[in-house]
C-alpha cells in the first residue's frame, strides 16, 4: 500500500510550486483533487519554447505534474460550485494554497478562512514572501526572489566584468514545491498525534535563501567576514573539449595537484603554493583550456575519474537522457498519455514508496463525480490531543553524513524536535568544518565554521574512526539504537564497513535507512565524486545558466540542499509506510534523481517538441523585459557593484514601468505595450533603462518601483539577509550562542507552523565529540571502556590528520 493512500489533498494552486508538491503527494498514494477554474489550471498551456497547443490540448508539462490528479472544475461565482468547494474541503486532510486565478482568489477562501472553517485541515500555502508581514503580497518573481536571496552574488557566480547572473530554468520554484511537501507531511507528523490541522506558511524567498546561499549570516556574524564577495569562473570549470562541453571541478588540493599531472604539468605542482587554489588554475588558464580543446569528452571524462577528480558532461534538453549514468539506471520513461519522455522519481525505495506515472486528467473530468458522491465530513475530533510544539519529539536519528545535502536533510528533523546524533571523525571531520575562513594554527580552528554551525544546530555529535573494528561495533550499536539512518558517503564506504542495508535490517528491523549517494547505488559512475556543481552539470542545471555567447557557469550551489530537500520528502513517507505496516524502508535518494526532477521542462520541451531550452543570460521566458540594471554609487566594498533586478510579467506592470519612467517617447511606443513586442526589442529596452538605471539610489529606486507594482530587487549581499524587514518579522533567523564563537544568527526553516515551534534552535552545534561519553554510555559502555577507545583514538574531541 502507498504511504498516502487514502490522504486527500485538495490542490487549490496554480504555478509550479504548488503541482510539483502536490505530484510528490499523489505520487506516494495521495488523492489529489485539483479544483481548477473554468478557463483551467494557466499550467496547462504553458510551453516555455512557444510552441503550439492544438486547441484543448494540453502541454506537456502538465501532463508530467498532474499525472493521477483529479480535476474538479469549479467557478466561484457560482453558488453551487462554492457549495462543491465547500464539500471537497470538509472530506479532504490538507490543502495546498498559492495566489491564482480562481477560487483562491476570493476572499472566503484566504487561507485563514479556510482553516478556521475547516479545523481538521493542513492548509499549506505557498507565497513569495509569506502571508502576514511588510513585504506580504509584494509582487515579485522567480528572478527577483532570486536576488532578495542573495543567491545571485552569493557564491560569485558568473565573470567579473559582467553583471552577476540568476540561476535559469525556474528552479527556485520546484525547489518551493519539494519544501512544501516536506512541511505539509511534517504537519501531517503532527495531525496524527493531535487530531488538528494547522496553517502552515511558506515563503518562496526563504526558501531560496536556503537553497542559493550556503549559510552566509551564520558565516559573517561568526567570522566577521562575508563568505564571497567576488565574481570568478572556476577553472576548469565548465570547458570546451574537441567535441563538446565537459565540467571538471578543482577545489582541494590534491585535485589540483591531479589536474596539473592529468594535463601534462606536473612540474606546477612545485611551484610557488601561497596562491589560492583559485588563483592558481585562473594562473594557469590559457594552457588548461589548450589541453582540453585538444581532447575528447569521453577521454577526458576517463582520464578525470581515474584521478577521482569531479566531472561530468555538461547535460542538456537534448543529450540529458543518453549520459551513460542515466542509461544504466533505465531512468528516463515516456509519461503514459502524454508520449514524450519525462525523467523517473526523484527516490527509490525498498518497498516502492511511490507509484508509477499515470496520465493527467482532461480539465474538469471529475466533476460530475464529485458533484454526485457525498462528501464525509472529517472534523477534530473531541478528544483532540493538546499541542505538540515538535512533531519529530522522540525520533532517534543517526546522521553519517557531512557537507551540505545530507546534513540539510537532518538538521531539518532535529530543529523540529528529532533526537539527531551527527557522527564524524577525529581523522575526518566534516567537511563543512574546514571551511571556516581561519589558519590551522588558530586555536581550536575547526569549531570556527558558520557554516557548519548554521547546519547542525540541535544535533548531538560523536566521533568515532570507523576503519577500526572498535569503531565499527559502536555504529552497530548505534544503529541499533535509532529509528532512522541517514548517510551520504560515496556507496563503496558503507559497503565496506559493513553497514548496507542487509545487516543495518539485521539490526533493526523496522529501521528506515536513507541513503544519498551523488549517482546512485548502481551505474557506471556509482562511485564518482559528487559534488554540488558535478550534480548540477550531469542535470541540465548549469546548462540554463549563464550567458549565450560564452560557455554555461555552474550555478554551484542547489544540486546540494535539492538533494537533501529531496531526500527529507522520502524519510517522511518512509516513516509513514513504517507507522501504517510496521516496516522497515531503504531509500535511495542520488542526488542527481532529484536535480534531474527540477530541471524535467528541459527534457519534456525537448521531447514532446524538439525545443532546445538554452540559457539567456538574466532574461527569462515570462517577463519582458527582465534583466539586472547597475545602479548609481558603489556598493559595501567600495565597487560600482550595486545592482537591481527588474521583472515586468504583465502589460499593466509595463504600463506603470512607463510612468514612473516619465512617459518618454520611446517607452510610449505602441509597439511595446504587449510582450511579444517588449520581447522583439528587448535589446533596445535594455540600453534605455541601463542609461537610466544608473543615474538611480539603489533603495529608492526599487522603492519606487515596488510601490508601483512592479516586481523589482535589490541583488543583495548574502550576508545581509537578516537585515531583510520581512525575514525579521518572521523571525526566520535566531541568535545562537556558542561556547567558542560570538553568538550569530542562523536561520531556521522556510515555513511557519501554527502550532509551532516558537523557536528552532535549542541547542549550538555540537562541539568536535561533544557528546561521545553520553553517547557511549547509553550504548553500554562503561568508563573505562570510553577511556580506552579515546587512548586508541577510536573516539576523540581534536582533529588527527
Amino acid at each position: 500500500m502507498s504511504p498516502l493512500a487514502g490522504y486527500v489533498v485538495v490542490d487549490l494552486s496554480s504555478g509550479i510550486a504548488g503541482a510539483y508538491c502536490t505530484k510528490l503527494l499523489a505520487d506516494a498514494g495521495a488523492r489529489v483533487i485539483a479544483v481548477e477554474p473554468p478557463e483551467g489550471n494557466p499550467l496547462r498551456r504553458r510551453t516555455i519554447s512557444g510552441a503550439a497547443l492544438d486547441d484543448g490540448a494540453d502541454g506537456a508539462l502538465f501532463g508530467f505534474l498532474a499525472g493521477r490528479a483529479h480535476s474538479v472544475v469549479a467557478d466561484p461565482r457560482r453558488a453551487a460550485d462554492r457549495d462543491l468547494l465547500d464539500r471537497l474541503l470538509a472530506g479532504a486532510d490538507a490543502v495546498v494554497w498559492s495566489p491564482g486565478p480562481g477560487t483562491a482568489d476570493r476572499p472566503e477562501h484566504a487561507p485563514a478562512v479556510l482553516r478556521d472553517r475547516h479545523p481538521h485541515l493542513v492548509v499549506t500555502t505557498i507565497t513569495p514572501f509569506g502571508l502576514d508581514g511588510p513585504w506580504a503580497g509584494r509582487p515579485a518573481t522567480e528572478f527577483t526572489l532570486q536576488a532578495w536571496s542573495g543567491g545571485i552574488v552569493g557564491l560569485g557566480r558568473g565573470a567579473p566584468e559582467r553583471a552577476p547572473l540568476h540561476i535559469g530554468g525556474d528552479v527556485g520554484e520546484w525547489f518551493a514545491g519539494a519544501h512544501a511537501a516536506a512541511a505539509l507531511l511534517t504537519a501531517r507528523q503532527r495531525a496524527l498525534a493531535t487530531g488538528t490541522g494547522e496553517l502552515v506558511d511558506l515563503s518562496m524567498l526563504e526558501t531560496q535563501i536556503l537553497g542559493l546561499s550556503y549559510y552566509p549570516v551564520s558565516f559573517y556574524e561568526t567570522s566577521n567576514r562575508p563568505f564571497r564577495t567576488r565574481r570568478r569562473l572556476s577553472r576548469p570549470g565548465v570547458a570546451t573539449a574537441a567535441d563538446g562541453l565537459i565540467a571538471v571541478g578543482c577545489g582541494t588540493a590534491q585535485q589540483w595537484f591531479d589536474l596539473c599531472v592529468m594535463v601534462g604539468h606536473p612540474e606546477w605542482i612545485e611551484e610557488d603554493p601561497t596562491p589560492a587554489i583559485t588563483e592558481r588554475t585562473n594562473e594557469k588558464a590559457a594552457e588548461i583550456a589548450a589541453w582540453f580543446a585538444a581532447h575528447k569528452v569521453d577521454e577526458i571524462q576517463e582520464l578525470a575519474t581515474a584521478f577521482r577528480i569531479p566531472n561530468s558532461p555538461v547535460a542538456d534538453g537534448a543529450t540529458v537522457t543518453e549520459l551513460d549514468q542515466h542509461r544504466a539506471r533505465d531512468f528516463f520513461t515516456v509519461q503514459p498519455g502524454g508520449g514524450f519522455v519525462r525523467p523517473g522519481p526523484p527516490f527509490r525505495s525498498r518497498p516502492p514508496l511511490l507509484r508509477e506515472p499515470a496520465p493527467a486528467p482532461r480539465l474538469g473530468e471529475h466533476t460530475e463525480r464529485y458533484r454526485r458522491a457525498g462528501s464525509p465530513t472529517r472534523a477534530v475530533p473531541a478528544d483532540a490531543a493538546t499541542a505538540k510544539p515538535l512533531p519529530f519529539q522522540g525520533l532517534r536519528v543517526v546522521d553519517m553524513t557531512t557537507f551540505w545535502a545530507g546534513p540539510s536533510c537532518t538538521h531539518f528533523l532535529a530543529m523540529q524536535g528529532a533526537e539527531v546524533i551527527h557522527v564524524e571523525s577525529a581523522q575526518r571531520p566534516d567537511g563543512t568544518r574546514l571551511i571556516a575562513g581561519v589558519p590551522i594554527d588558530e586555536d581550536r580552528w575547526w569549531e570556527k565554521s558558520g557554516i557548519f554551525t548554521g547546519l547542525n544546530t540541535g544535533k548531538r555529535g560523536i566521533t568515532v574512526d570507523f576503519r577500526e573494528p572498535a569503531g565499527r561495533e559502536i555504529l552497530r550499536r548505534l544503529v541499533a539504537s535509532c529509528d532512522v539512518i541517514v548517510e551520504n558517503y560515496t556507496p563503496r564506504v558503507i559497503e565496506q564497513i559493513g553497514l548496507d542495508w542487509d545487516a543495518v535490517r539485521a539490526l533493526r528491523p523496522d529501521a528506515v535507512m536513507v541513503r544519498m549517494p551523488g549517482f546512485g547505488l548502481d551505474g557506471p559512475w556509482r562511485d564518482n565524486p559528487a559534488f554540488a556543481y558535478v550534480i548540477e552539470d550531469a542535470s541540465g542545471l548549469t546548462a540554463r545558466t549563464g550567458y549565450p555567447d560564452q560557455n554555461p557557469v555552474e550555478p554551484y550551489s542547489l544540486g546540494d540542499p535539492n538533494a537533501g530537500v529531496h531526500a527529507l520528502v522520502a524519510l517522511l513517507l518512509a516513516l509513514e509506510h513504517r507507522r501504517r505496516t510496521g516496516e522497515g524502508v531503504l531509500v535511495e535518494a542520488a542526488m542527481v534523481d532529484a536535480a534531474l526532477n527540477i530541471t524535467a521542462e528541459q527534457v519534456i520541451e525537448y521531447s514532446a517538441y524538439g525545443a532546445l531550452l538554452e540559457r539567456a543570460g538574466n532574461r527569462g521566458p515570462h517577463a519582458a523585459p527582465q534583466n539586472l540594471y547597475r545602479a548609481a554609487g558603489l556598493d559595501e566594498f567600495g565597487r560600482p557593484d550595486n545592482w537591481i533586478a527588474l521583472a515586468v510579467a504583465t502589460d499593466e506592470q509595463w504600463a506603470a514601468l512607463v510612468d514612473v519612467l516619465g512617459r518618454p517617447a520611446w517607452a510610449t511606443d505602441p509597439g511595446l505595450r504587449t510582450a511579444a513586442g517588449r520581447r522583439a526589442h528587448h535589446d533596445a529596452i535594455d540600453d534605455r533603462l541601463a542609461e537610466w538605471f544608473a543615474d538611480q539610489e539603489i533603495g529608492a529606486v526599487v522603492a519606487r518601483l515596488w510601490d508601483a507594482g512592479i516586481p523589482v530587487a535589490e541583488v543583495l549581499q548574502p550576508h545581509r539577509q537578516a537585515e531583510i524587514p520581512q525575514l525579521r518579522h518572521r523571525e526566520f533567523f535566531e541568535p545562537v550562542a556558542h561556547p567558542v564563537n560570538p553568538t550569530a544568527r542562523h536561520s531556521t526553516v522556510p515555513a511557519r507552523y501554527s502550532a509551532g515551534p516558537g523557536r528552532y534552535h535549542r541547542a549550538h552545534a555540537p562541539l568536535l565529540g561533544q557528546d561521545n561519553h553520553a553517547v557511549l554510555a547509553e550504548l553500554g559502555y562503561s568508563t573505562a571502556e570510553v577511556a580506552a577507545l579515546e587512548r586508541d583514538g577510536v573516539v576523540g574531541g581534536t582533529p588527527r590528520f
